[in-house]
Parts: structure tokens; sequence; C-alpha cells
């Protein structure tokens, strides 16, 4: 799969959006790539992340939230695979930057929505990354 150029969403990108995005689809996105959504959310927070990176992480996470994708995320699973793609694409850019806080308040806020058996395999999507950059 050929990757959007995503960096164009980054006006898209707004916390507020973000957030109600990631609660609408929690569920029929899984646990996975909420997951990779909040890791790199809280770690776009962080002062030690550079202005390029948070420009890279802003980029996908507009992708994200904007209705216009390279496939609708009306269309069931399907849908999602391209986001999620994004966001593996730009976690292994920035992985060396995500702190464990941001793990955990990833995990904490993913509380909210998933059951602890949703979350136990939250941290595979470290050893699925290559299956979905390459996919």
């Amino acid at each position: 799969m050929e990757l959007p150029d995503f960096m164009s969403y980054s006006d898209k990108f707004s916390s507020g959006d973000f957030v109600d995005k990631i609660q609408r689809i929690a569920k029929r996105a899984g646990s996975k790539l909420v997951y990779g959504s909040l890791l790199l959310y809280y770690t776009m927070q962080s002062d030690k992340v550079s202005r390029k990176d948070k420009a890279i992480i802003i980029g996908a996470l507009g992708y994200l939230i904007s209705p216009l994708d390279v496939m609708p995320d009306a269309i069931p699973i399907v849908g999602l695979a391209d986001d999620m793609a994004v966001l593996v694409y730009v976690l292994k850019k920035v992985w060396s930057l995500v702190s464990d806080e941001a793990r955990q308040k990833a995990k904490d806020k993913m509380s909210l929505w998933f059951d602890d058996d949703e979350m136990e395999d939250v941290d595979d999507i470290i050893n699925d990354k290559e299956q979905y950059s390459e996919g």
C-alpha cells in the first residue's frame, strides 16, 4: 500500500477533534490503532520532541481525524487500514522518543474505553509495525 502525503493533513489536527474521533471509533478501530494514536498524541506533547517530529506526528493524527482518506473509514476493517499504516509509519520514525510516561498515559486513557482483555496485546504494536508498513 502506498501511503498518502499525510503531511497535507496537518491543518486538520486539533486536540479536541482528535479525542472526539478516538472516542467514536475506539471499539471499531481496535485497541492497537487507538494505542498507536494515543502514543503519538502524548509523545507530541513532550518538550523533548523536535518541531520536525511534532509536525510529522500532527500530520499523521490529522490524517486520522480527516474524513477524507484513501480508504473511507466507513468501510468495515479495510477503511481503517490506511490510518493504521500511517500511524505505524510515524511510530517507527519517532519510536525512540516515545517515553514510558506517554505509554502509561495512553494505557490509562484506553482503560476508559477498553476492557483488560482487549488491551492485552497493545504492546504488540511494536512487533506488528513491520506488518503494517510492508502491507
